[in-house]
């Protein structure tokens, strides 16, 4: 499978343009909030994840998102030292990047994002 190539951010005066999945792209999913483009639907990798406000999905590669520092926190699978990540444009907080992970069995999470549903839709409403 091809990586979807990202239109790159450019920046005139002080204003910052987001970046964008491109079209060909059809399936990806977006921020509830502001409508920002969050990931293409082939950087999914499971749809079988927690997070503190109900059902979240994990990603291999997310855009438009700032991360915070790292903190050690106990999750439901054990002790992980994730990052939160906002939106960029609307700020609101839409899950956490895992920068490490303590237990040898949870290492493929290391450098994944963790994005919440109820932060995020899918673009031209196809099925969940």
């Amino acid at each position: 499978m091809e990586p979807v190539a990202m239109v790159p951010r450019r920046r005139t005066s002080s204003k910052l343009f987001q970046d964008f999945i491109p079209d060909e792209c059809h399936r990806r999913y977006i921020c509830v909030h502001c409508r920002a483009h969050l990931a293409s639907h082939d950087e999914l990798i499971s749809k079988s994840f927690q997070g503190s406000q109900g059902k979240a999905y994990l990603f291999n590669k997310v855009i438009n998102i700032n991360c915070g520092r790292a903190e050690e926190r106990f999750l439901l699978t054990g002790l992980h030292a994730v990052a939160d990540i906002q939106c960029i444009s609307c700020k609101t907080t839409l899950g956490w990047k895992y920068e490490h992970a303590f237990e040898a069995s949870q290492k493929y999470k290391e450098g994944k994002f963790i994005i919440e549903l109820v932060h995020m839709v899918k673009e031209n409403g196809w099925d969940w």
